[in-house]
């Protein structure tokens, strides 16, 4: 009879455990459909600046466009976002600095019609100052630093991450070759098309980097961080009372 009492609780246990690990996976799975849903929609709306200045600013494709200026808005969100994450989290304070810092200097970049105003190419003086402070901050901790960066590394949101760099550092910059552009329209060629082109992929690139920073700063946050901590912890309790149930 107790043995029978014993098996019941033990499969009532397990039912109620195989339940909650599949709630757990409907849960992860409704999560990345959202998420999918979300970043489906931000890339559709990054060609509403293209087309605004190809079809209504007549063929405005300049460093003052709707697209470039989307752009350096996207820049400054994901540099803001690590900045301020960078305050608040003194452990990963050296990485998401330095991560700041690099998308601070792909904003002065892109701004350098902005410092031309001071020096043709001072931009560049810019962009190392806020390296060097970047740096200056990241190295005070160097262990803690590595140690941030390898975890951002080894996030899921990485790989998103790199796919934008590389669109924006190498796809855009060899898909907008003049010659290709030249030898495809031949008598024809329109600069205006080829601007539309790579400006066009840049933005893309650029929205993968802002989907991939706002993912990773939101799943990396202290509270969430610490309900990763619980139901690690939990885990081994619930497998534990299975064991002892069974007996």
């Amino acid at each position: 009879m107790r043995k029978g009492i014993g098996r019941l609780k033990y499969n009532e246990s397990a039912n109620h455990y195989t339940g909650n690990i599949m709630r757990n996976d409907l849960t992860i799975i409704g999560r990345e459909i959202a998420v999918f849903l979300l970043a489906a929609l931000v890339l559709a709306l990054t060609i509403v600046p293209v087309y605004i200045d190809v079809a209504w600013m007549n063929d405005a494709l300049h460093e003052t466009s709707f697209t470039e200026t989307t752009q350096e808005c996207m820049l400054a969100m994901i540099a803001a976002l690590f900045f301020i994450a960078a305050r608040r989290r003194p452990a990963q304070r050296g990485a998401l600095t330095l991560v700041a810092g690099f998308y601070s200097c792909m904003l002065i970049r892109e701004l350098d019609f902005v410092f031309d105003t001071f020096q043709h190419g001072s931009w560049v003086w810019f962009a190392l100052a806020v390296t060097a402070g970047s740096l200056a901050v990241a190295l005070r901790t160097p262990k803690k630093t590595v140690h941030a960066l390898a975890n951002l590394l080894l996030h899921r949101s990485w790989p998103v991450m790199a796919s934008g760099f590389l669109v924006v550092l190498v796809f855009s910059r060899l898909f907008g070759v003049h010659a290709l552009w030249q030898h495809l329209m031949l008598g024809d060629y329109n600069r205006v098309v080829k601007n539309m082109a790579e400006e066009g992929t840049e933005l893309l690139g650029y929205s993968l980097c802002w989907l991939a920073s706002v993912r990773y700063l939101w799943q990396t946050r202290p509270a969430a961080a610490g309900v990763r901590v619980q139901i690690t912890e939990s885990a081994p309790a619930r497998h534990a009372t299975s064991t002892v149930t069974s007996h």
